[in-house]
Formats: structure tokens, sequence, C-alpha cells
């Protein structure tokens, strides 16, 4: 588990007037494609990023091109009411006609609506033909998948919908952990404040370290979240298995995350040899009872690092991990964190 999945870059033409020692004769423009629905944040959060970068190279290097030039784009343009209701102004499509350095597709609820729309999805699909990158936040993957721009790629989106998109775009590779990803030329990130990340990932890429951490350090961000997604989402509810005996297995592991769940133990109570025990657990819940043991111990942690003052180390015990090394194995590979820097995001207030 990690902040950002790469894959080795696709090579694509350069559409950046690039002078000879490799920066750029004029702005890169960025176009963020908003519509009726979009989530403020996925616009505005990208938007501050370049904005920042923008005014940090300005600030420090007299006559310096600005680095980025933003453009705010829907259908039809005029104002546009975010999920929020905040008006956001926006300008046509076709003032982004010409080569696009980044065009990221913004998301939110609208997008299921805004899928549809077959003028805006096509204009997507040549805008995309005229781009160095392509970036969605959010469930603006979907938008970015229906014009087929993210065929074949390893992407990812907000986790709540991450199930959905890899059922309504089977060609897609989607990861439901990672706060970004970087699939070649393709960038998609999680929901909502993700898309600050990608952004200050982009602008690092594009002008060095130490702008993007700059940027990173006014708007109180790191360039690095540590670990990924899966801390922020919420308990993922587990399929019950249709057989009573192992059905009940579940519930007794469930109330009492600390007792003996070992194989042998677990096929005992289920009334069948451990190995066809393991084969019909693994059929009927989605995953072996090893790790379904794990989940449960792991979310049991979680609750009380959250509600609860007491030591790692006695969490670790009462939940089944035996020791708080134990304990901090299965916090890093389930949710990318060890267990005190998840209490430090999550837990009580000192």
């Amino acid at each position: 588990m990690g902040t950002v999945a790469l894959t080795p870059s696709l090579t694509r033409p350069t559409l950046v007037d690039m002078d000879t020692v490799g920066r750029p004769r004029s702005p890169r423009r960025v176009v963020i494609v908003a519509y009726p629905g979009t989530q403020a944040l996925d616009v505005t959060g990208p938007y501050e990023v370049f904005a920042g970068a923008t005014a940090l190279v300005l600030s420090r290097h007299h006559g310096a091109t600005a680095p980025y030039e933003l453009h705010l784009v829907s259908h039809g343009g005029g104002l546009v009411a975010a999920e929020s209701g905040l008006p956001l102004g926006t300008a046509p499509l076709a003032a982004a006609d010409g080569p696009i350095d980044t065009l990221v597709v913004a998301g939110g609820f609208g997008v299921f609506d805004a899928r549809r729309d077959t003028e805006l999805v096509g204009w997507l699909r040549d805008a995309a033909a005229r781009s160095r990158r392509l970036a969605t936040v959010c469930t603006g993957t979907f938008l970015a998948a229906e014009a087929g721009l993210l065929d074949g790629c390893t992407v990812t989106t907000h986790w709540a919908r991450a199930e959905q998109l890899a059922s309504d775009y089977p060609e897609l590779a989607v990861d439901a952990d990672p706060i970004f990803t970087r699939s070649g030329d393709r960038w998609t990130s999680a929901g909502v404040t993700a898309g600050i990340d990608m952004a200050l990932a982009m602008v690092e890429d594009d002008l060095g370290s130490e702008i993007a951490q700059t940027v990173a350090r006014w708007l109180v961000m790191f360039l690095r979240r540590p670990g990924g997604q899966t801390q922020f989402a919420a308990p993922v509810w587990m399929p019950r298995a249709e057989r009573s005996s192992v059905r009940r297995v579940q519930h007794e592991i469930e109330a009492d995350p600390a007792a003996d769940h070992r194989i042998a133990v677990l096929a005992t109570r289920a009334a069948m040899s451990p190995r066809h025990f393991s084969r019909v657990f693994a059929e009927e819940v989605g995953e072996s009872p090893g790790l379904y043991v794990e989940r449960v111990r792991v979310e049991a942690a979680r609750r009380q690092l959250e509600d609860t003052g007491d030591t790692v180390s006695a969490i670790a015990h009462r939940c089944g991990f035996g020791t708080a090394e134990t304990m901090r194995r299965a916090f890093l590979r389930r949710l990318g964190v060890a267990p005190d820097h998840y209490r430090r995001r999550f837990g009580p207030a000192a």
C-alpha cells in the first residue's frame, strides 16, 4: 500500500513549446473541466496548486515566464453550480482549443449525468489527443473512462466508488487504495482533496521538488501523504456465508477478535476438515479465513485507536495480535500506516 502507484511512462509527443535547455517558452495550459454537480474541491484544489506554483515562480524570478496558464471550462460556459451549490465561473469548451499541457477532469455526483453528455464526452476525446497529459480527480475517472481515455490503465477513484468503476468499465485496472496513480501520461486521483496531492506531484514533475514542497507548505499539506486512502475508508461490510456453520464462525470471530482463530480451531467449530473449511470459507466469504481474521482484528483495533487512549500494546493484545509489532505489520499491510500514525490522525483529542 502507498500514496501513489506508478507504471512506466508511455512515449507521446510533447505539446509544450520548449527552448534549447528544456524551459517552456510559453505557459503550460492547464484546462480543468467542470459540469453541473461538480465537487468544488476537485476544481479548486488543483487550481490553487498550479496557481500557487505560478505565483511562486513569478515572485522569485523577475521577467520569468509564468509556468502555468489556467482555464476552467464547461459545456456551454457561464456559471456552473457545484454539488454544494457553490457557483463556479467557467468558459465554454471552445476557449480550450489548441494544444493543452494538462487536461484535468473533476469529479462529483454530477459526473453520472455528465457522462451521458455525448458532446462533452466527444470534446474530451478530442482534447485529450491535444494534451500532454490527462488527469482525473475523484469520480472524474468515470467521465474519462466513458470517453475511452483510460483503457488498459491502472486507475484509482474515491474508495466508495471503486467497485462501481470496476463494474462499469471492466477494461480498467482499478486500485482503490492509492491517493493517486500515474499510468504513463494518465493520472488519476482518489476522492476530493487527493486532487491536491496529484497536482503537487505534477508540479514536482514540471518544476522540481523545491517549488512543489513550498506550495505544499503554503497549503499546509504533505508533499507526499503517508499511506493510501484505505485509512480514510469506512469499514467494508463483508458478505455473509450461505452455510449456517460458516456464518456462525464469522459471528464468533467478530464477537471476540482476540480468541484463538487458527484454521484448525475454526474448522472444528464448523464441523469440517481444515482443508475443506478453508475452501468453503473462501468461496462463500471472498477471502481466506486467515485474511478475514486479520481484517476483523484491524477494524477492531481501528475503533479502539479512534475511541480510547489505551496504549498500542494493550490494544494489540485485546484485539488478538499478541504484540504491538504484529499489529503494526497488519496495519501497514491493510492501511499503509502504522497504528501510532493512524491514532495521530483519527484518535481522540489529547
